[in-house]
């Protein structure tokens, strides 16, 4: 979004293609994916995602790591415990329309014709349209 006009740069010069990769390597990990999966609704402790996961509370938590310095998760400590949520629903709706295009690919999701056809999928869930 352009600070000056409120406009998206979605243009191939814009000044964030490249942070827009770092995205998508941040997303390029099946466990991370998993984890936004798990936090759609809500917040998590360390302990749930690992099992939610199938990996070690160490692994994930190295994972949510390199989440939250890419500003993707926050966390609340409660006590002993630290609780992990989505930041916003950004990284929510990059893994939401990845799974529709892999539907799509394996050519289980209904076909529709590209013309007309949005930007965005008009079936990504409501919670996360801002």
């Amino acid at each position: 979004m352009n600070a000056d006009t409120g406009a998206c740069t979605l243009t191939p010069d814009s000044q964030y293609v490249e942070l827009a990769v770092e995205v998508f390597a941040m997303l390029a990990d099946a466990t991370r994916v998993r984890l936004i999966l798990a936090l759609r609704h809500g917040e998590l402790p360390v302990n749930a995602l690992a099992e939610i996961a199938g990996k070690s509370a160490a692994a994930v938590s190295q994972h949510l790591a390199k989440m939250r310095l890419a500003r993707m998760v926050a966390t609340r400590q409660e006590g002993t415990k630290v609780y992990y949520r989505l930041q916003d629903g950004h990284a929510w709706q990059l893994v939401a329309v990845a799974i529709h295009q892999a539907e799509h690919a394996l050519g289980t999701a209904p076909h529709h014709g590209t013309a007309h056809h949005s930007s965005v999928p008009h079936d990504i869930p409501a919670e996360v349209e801002e």
